[in-house]
């Protein structure tokens, strides 16, 4: 059968996870309506890592119909107090455990490099992510969860952007951790633009180490170019006219996408990061991505 399908709710982050005006219930609740395979989880959904709460949420996707393909978690890696890195590795290694919980063996739990710290430089930062991510690969392994590094773009609750956000950057990071049975990326082809990388180019750097994927898109508002909008440091920040839209529609080449993945033998989760402008636009980037998963992976 084709790749399965999940969905986050980006649209809804600061709700869950911000000022806790929904609930993730609230969520599973309103995602039986799509047609989805998986609800993604974000760990700032959770008021309680107990495994009674951890249980109900679990119970809630599944009598929804759903499965719980990833866990998106946001370590930060590169803070530059060691006793706050030792925090991070520790809770990464505790949401490895809550993965395994709510999405079972081969589930992906995301992990980013941290934040890009002004007085860290990039050889220093890419040592202590490094060293904090083979500190938890020993519990991915003993729960047989996978760990997906994304090309990212900045936490919702951060100060600074992505440490790893440009693709050199990235791509050292990588290489830096050579195991290939559970680590991997979680590619982000919208992430590339707004790092003001090409996602094409950078998924042909690592299709064969993808583990996971988010489909979302960006296009730009009537009379702005991406030039428009690059900084002076080459990246791109979240401007108001970088916009979330369907995808599909967007400035993302879909068909380039899924051509290389498959070439690649692609076999994880596409996930939508969508609904910036309402549940109408995440069943359309649903219906959009399961003809296009249908066509290029028709017996994956």
């Amino acid at each position: 059968m084709p790749l399965k399908l999940s969905a986050f709710p980006k649209c809804y982050l600061e709700e869950i996870a911000g000022h806790r005006s929904m609930s993730v219930f609230d969520w599973i609740e309103m995602a039986r309506a799509l047609d989805a395979d998986g609800l993604e989880m974000y760990d700032g959904f959770f008021t309680s890592l107990d495994d009674s709460y951890l249980d109900s949420v679990g119970n809630a996707i599944r009598a929804a119909g759903f499965a719980m393909p990833m866990l998106c978690c946001s370590p930060d890696f590169t803070n530059p107090d060691a006793d706050a890195r030792k925090r991070a590795v520790d809770r990464e290694a505790t949401l490895i455990a809550v993965t395994r919980r709510l999405g079972g063996p081969r589930a992906v739990c995301r992990v980013l490099s941290g934040q890009r710290y002004p007085n860290v430089s990039r050889a220093q930062g890419i040592e202590w992510v490094a060293s904090c991510i083979e500190q938890v690969l020993p519990v991915a392994r003993e729960h047989d969860i996978v760990l997906g590094l994304e090309n990212h773009y900045k936490d919702g609750f951060w100060q600074y952007p992505e440490f790893a956000q440009k693709q050199d950057v990235f791509l050292e990071l990588l290489a830096a951790i050579p195991n290939r049975t559970h680590f991997g990326v979680q590619y982000d082809p919208s992430n590339a633009i707004v790092a003001g990388d090409d996602p094409i180019a950078l998924l042909e750097a690592f299709a064969d180490r993808v583990v996971s994927m988010h489909a979302s898109d960006r296009y730009l508002a009537e009379g702005t170019t991406l030039d428009e909008l690059r900084q002076t440091d080459g990246t791109l920040g979240y401007s108001p006219n970088l916009r979330h839209g369907v995808t599909g529609k967007g400035l993302n080449d879909y068909d380039a996408i899924f051509r290389i993945l498959a070439a690649h033998g692609y076999r994880g989760w596409v996930s939508i990061e969508d609904g910036m402008n309402g549940m109408d636009e995440m069943a359309q980037s649903l219906a959009f991505l399961r003809a296009k998963v249908a066509h290029y992976f028709p017996e994956a």
